[in-house]
C-alpha cells in the first residue's frame, strides 16, 4: 500500500531519488519518463516553408478538412495543462513519485503540441480563423468540455481507484487513444498520399510518439488498479463502453459537412475502424493484469510493448513510401 503525503510546505516524507533500484526493470512510469527525455524535440526547429505553399494550392474543402483535423488536436492539448493538475496531485498524495514525474512531463508535452499546431495554423494563414474550427461540433464539445474535464476534475476531491480509472480511460484511452490518434492517422495520410505538408508530417511523427507514451501510461494505471482489486475491471469496461460511441460520433461530426465525398478519401468507417480495434487491444492488456500482483504489474512493460506493436503496424510494410510515426520504445 502506498504511503500518503500532504501537498503542503515542509510535509515531504524524504528524498528517495538516490535509492538503489537493483537489477529489476524500471517501473513503467519511470521508463516512460526516460523515453520522453530521449525523444525531446523543439517545434521551432521544424521548417514550415513548403506547408504554406501546399496549403494555398488545396481546394477550399481540402483546406477546411485539414484544419478540422488539426484543430481537433488543439482542442485536446490546449486544456491539458490545467485539466491534468488534479491527476498530478492525486499521484503526489499517494507518494507515487514516478507517476507524478511522468504526468508532469505529459503536461509539458501537451503544451508543446499546442505550440506546434498553433505555429502551423499561423504559418498557413488561418490562425485568425482557429475559433471557427475549435468551437464547432456539439458532440465534440460534450466529450472535451464535459466528459473529459469532469472526469479529470473529479480527482480534485476524490483520489479513489475508481476516479483514477475513469480519468485514465477518458483522457488516455478515448481522447488520446481514439480521437487524437485517429486525427493523426488522417493527417499523416493526407501528407503522404499527396506528398504535401512535410512540416506538418514531421510534427505528427513527433507527437504521435508522445501520445503513444501517454496512452501506455493510461493502460498501466488501469492495469495496476485492476491487479489491486478485480472489481475495478468493471469500471474500466463500463467507462469505455460509455465513451466509445461518442468518439465515433465526433469523427462523423467532423466529416458531416462534406457528405459522401469528403476530401482525401476520408470516411468515418475507415477512420474509426482501426481506432476501435486498438481500443479493444488496450482493454485486453488491462484484462491481462487481473489476478496478478501489483508489484509485478508495476514493472511489466506490456503497455509500452503494445504501443510499439501498434506503431510498427501503422508504419506499414518495408519498401512503401511511409514513415514510422514513433520513436521506438526500448524493451
Amino acid at each position: 500500500m502506498s504511503l500518503t503525503r500532504d501537498i503542503e510546505p515542509s510535509r515531504h516524507l524524504g528524498f528517495g531519488g538516490g535509492a538503489c533500484t537493483g537489477r529489476r526493470p524500471d517501473p513503467v512510469p519511470r521508463q516512460l519518463f526516460r523515453d520522453g527525455n530521449a525523444a525531446f524535440w523543439n517545434p521551432d526547429d521544424i521548417d514550415l516553408t513548403r506547408d504554406e505553399a501546399d496549403f494555398a494550392a488545396l481546394t477550399p474543402d481540402e483546406r477546411r478538412l485539414t484544419c478540422l483535423f488539426v484543430a481537433n488536436l488543439i482542442s485536446l492539448g490546449e486544456p491539458a495543462p490545467q485539466d491534468l493538475q488534479p491527476f498530478v496531485t492525486a499521484m503526489a498524495t499517494e507518494n507515487r513519485r514516478d507517476d507524478e514525474a511522468y504526468l508532469t512531463q505529459l503536461v509539458f508535452e501537451e503544451t508543446q503540441h499546442t505550440q506546434a499546431f498553433r505555429t502551423w495554423f499561423d504559418r498557413v494563414g488561418t490562425g485568425d480563423s482557429l475559433p471557427r474550427f475549435t468551437e464547432s461540433g456539439d458532440i465534440r464539445r460534450r466529450i472535451f468540455l464535459e466528459e473529459l474535464s469532469w472526469s479529470l476534475y473529479a480527482l480534485t476531491d476524490d483520489h479513489s481507484p475508481a476516479a483514477q480509472i475513469r480519468a485514465a480511460v477518458t483522457h488516455n484511452h478515448i481522447a488520446e487513444g481514439c480521437l487524437a490518434l485517429t486525427c493523426y492517422t488522417a493527417g499523416a495520410r493526407i501528407c503522404r498520399s499527396r506528398r504535401i505538408f512535410p512540416g506538418l508530417l514531421r510534427i505528427i511523427e513527433h507527437i504521435a510518439a508522445d501520445e503513444r507514451r501517454h496512452i501506455a501510461w493510461g493502460t498501466f494505471t488501469c492495469r495496476r488498479h485492476v491487479a489491486a482489486d478485480d472489481a475495478n475491471w468493471a469500471i474500466v469496461t463500463r467507462r469505455t463502453q460509455e465513451l466509445l460511441p461518442l468518439a465515433t460520433e465526433v469523427i462523423g461530426e467532423i466529416l458531416a459537412p462534406f457528405g459522401l465525398g469528403a476530401p482525401f478519401g476520408s470516411s468515418k468507417q475507415g477512420l474509426m475502424g482501426s481506432a476501435l480495434n486498438k481500443a479493444s487491444r488496450r482493454l485486453d492488456s488491462v484484462a491481462g493484469a487481473r489476478g496478478r500482483r501489483v508489484e509485478e504489474v508495476d514493472h511489466d512493460h506490456a503497455p509500452m510493448h503494445l504501443e510499439h506493436e501498434i506503431a510498427t503496424e501503422a508504419a506499414g510494410p518495408r519498401g512503401k513510401d511511409v514513415h514510422q510515426t514513433v520513436v521506438p520504445i526500448r524493451h
